[in-house]
């Protein structure tokens, strides 16, 4: 096929957040390359976008930020007033953050960011060790908790019993939340990254609630990235400040988390009869992670991208500020295609690529999340299976985001005794709850909502 469209507006489109999208969407993504090439036109919950679904094509977008920009002033059809208003992509695409600028502007906050983040991000350092014998702490707390609820032999849902609250317990202390950002905060970050009909009120209460957390790590400094952040640049507003943390606690805790169930998924179902190795190796679980990162990588598509100027991509020339959509998961599929997962495992652009890619600091503490996460699951539970077949998983598949629901598993803990890794057993099994302990804001949240009594 070889043609060239006049403007995306005047192309019928199909619908891309479908029934069949959240079960399939490789079929969705190759259904559309057939019929369009390596660009297609498609509907975006009622605004028609353009999917880039070509591996070599997503690359061109994510690396040339003179062609390609991120700033929403760059947005022709937002411009023009031809958005929706209850259009549920738009509420985070509208915080002004490192995230969405260009240039100069972008390297400069950028650098704020990663400077914050790097110290805890190497082992070496006291922050770097500090936090990972807290991941440590709080995932054995989390396998505790589920012990004393359900017992040593019982159901478990890996997603809501354990993935997400220990990324909430890890962004609390990251972040520095202080005791008043409890359950509304955790409840937001995640209806924003579901995209649903909340959106925008999610969004505004959550950012309210950052601004909390930057005037708190303004008043009291403390050992945290917000707190990073002011000392590397002291000109942050409390509202500019929390903006930043909004975005970057968002990414962070949505895109690890996927990622860990992710590797969960891969670790139960490549297993032998439900049997789990104890504490996998770094490099084992690198490879996993590099192998999950290319079949479901943890952001699926990106946010948006507008040109500067008119541009020819695949079979068709897009107008300046038309709205792009670059897909990570799309531009696997391609790669995988031509190439195999195994020698592909290494080219994956699950954490980006070009200047706004997740930064180094960022990816290197996902990966010893991940790498922590799954460990501490192998080190406690002697067997795990999941009670549905991995093809009847459920997955929630947004415009942004896509990440299993649940991960409902059946398992056996092993035996009480010390645990190996430095962090002792698992509160239930011979140590103190976190509960014991009194937590309060988040962690007390998530644990009403991990085992019950929600308000």
């Amino acid at each position: 096929m070889n043609y060239i469209a006049p403007s995306l507006e005047s192309l019928p489109v199909e619908s891309l957040l479908t029934a069949e999208f959240d079960v399939n969407p490789g079929a969705v993504y190759q259904r559309l390359r057939s019929t369009y090439g390596q660009v297609a036109p498609v509907d975006l919950a009622g605004v028609p976008v353009w999917l880039v679904l070509g591996y070599q094509e997503v690359l061109d977008v994510l690396r040339d930020e003179h062609t390609w920009k991120r700033d929403i002033r760059h947005w022709r059809a937002r411009a023009e007033g031809r958005l929706p208003r209850d259009w549920a992509p738009l509420a985070a695409h509208e915080v002004r953050q490192t995230m969405f600028l260009d240039g100069a502007e972008h390297r400069a906050a950028r650098q704020t960011f990663h400077a914050a983040l790097s110290p805890f991000q190497d082992s070496r350092t006291p922050q770097g060790r500090e936090l990972r014998a807290a991941v440590v702490r709080y995932a054995d707390e989390l396998v505790g908790a589920l012990a004393a609820e359900a017992g040593p032999v019982g159901f478990a849902d890996l997603n809501a019993q354990y993935t997400r609250p220990l990324m909430l317990m890890i962004v609390s202390r990251l972040f520095g939340f202080p005791e008043d950002v409890g359950e509304e905060v955790v409840v937001d970050l995640w209806h924003l990254l579901d995209a649903g009909p909340d959106a925008a009120e999610a969004t505004g209460r959550a950012l309210e609630a950052m601004t909390r957390v930057a005037a708190h790590c303004r008043a009291r400094p403390g050992e945290d990235v917000t707190s990073g952040m002011l000392a590397a640049d002291p000109s942050l507003t409390d509202e500019q400040l929390g903006r930043e943390i909004f975005a970057n606690a968002l990414f962070l805790s949505d895109a690890t988390g996927n990622m860990i169930l992710a590797t969960l998924l891969e670790t139960l179902t490549s297993g032998s009869g439900g049997v789990l190795a104890a504490a996998p190796s770094t490099g084992l679980i690198g490879d996993l992670v590099n192998r999950v990162g290319l079949i479901n990588p943890p952001t699926a598509n990106l946010t948006f991208r507008f040109p500067a100027h008119d541009v020819r991509l695949g079979n068709f020339r897009l107008l300046a500020g038309d709205t792009v959509v670059p897909s990570l998961a799309a531009a696997h599929q391609d790669l995988m295609t031509f190439g195999g997962a195994d020698a592909a495992s290494r080219a994956h652009l699950a954490w980006g690529a070009g200047p706004h890619q997740c930064p180094g600091a960022a990816h290197a503490l996902a990966d010893t999340i991940v790498a922590v996460a799954v460990g501490r699951i192998c080190e406690h539970f002697a067997r795990a299976e999941t009670t549905l077949p991995p093809n009847q998983l459920p997955w929630r598949a947004g415009p942004v985001s896509r990440g299993l629901r649940g991960l409902p598993v059946r398992y056996e803990l092993k035996a009480t005794g010390p645990a190996r890794g430095g962090a002792g057993a698992p509160a239930a099994l011979g140590g103190s709850p976190a509960a014991d302990r009194g937590p309060k804001g988040p962690l007390a949240a998530l644990r009403r909502m991990m085992f019950g009594s929600r308000r």
